[in-house]
């Protein structure tokens, strides 16, 4: 049975690689261990070595460590700035779930204004809807990537 949502229809979005979706307030990036361990290989770390350099317990779980840019926001510890002003994650391949599920949150997903809400910080969120542009995602897609956060 179709959900009666506003994205019924699907939605298109695009990663402009703005790295505004990794900046911002204090937040939390939650990790499995599964996710740390593939982390700690990618930065070629043992899983302890890698909870101390890069990570902290908040509320009995682990969330990425973020530090203070210029600008006073959080950035994750793995969003890097590249000199053209690119900002991208260092960990691409191996980043949380809860990365990888952006901007499929349920959260996100509530209401079409939420979903505005947000977009005024991703401008792949609206860009994406510009004519042909971006991946398509429809509705079966965006509910398992929603449902991949949520479990």
């Amino acid at each position: 049975m179709m959900e009666d949502v506003w994205y019924k229809d699907g939605v298109r979005f695009t990663c402009t690689q703005c790295g505004n979706c990794c900046t911002g307030p204090p937040g939390y990036v939650w990790f499995t261990d599964e996710e740390a361990e593939a982390m700690a290989a990618r930065l070629e770390l043992t899983v302890p070595a890698f909870l101390k350099k890069y990570a902290h317990r908040v509320f009995g779980k682990y969330s990425l460590d973020e530090s203070r840019n210029a600008r006073g926001e959080y950035d994750c510890i793995f969003l890097h700035e590249s000199k053209e002003g690119k900002r991208t994650c260092s960990i691409y391949n191996d980043r949380p779930m809860q990365c990888r599920t952006w901007p499929f949150w349920s959260e996100n997903l509530e209401s079409e204004a939420a979903w505005e809400r947000a977009s005024e910080r991703c401008p792949g969120m609206t860009r994406g809807n510009e004519e042909g542009q971006g991946t398509f995602f429809p509705i079966e897609k965006i509910r398992i990537i929603r449902d991949q956060n949520n479990s």
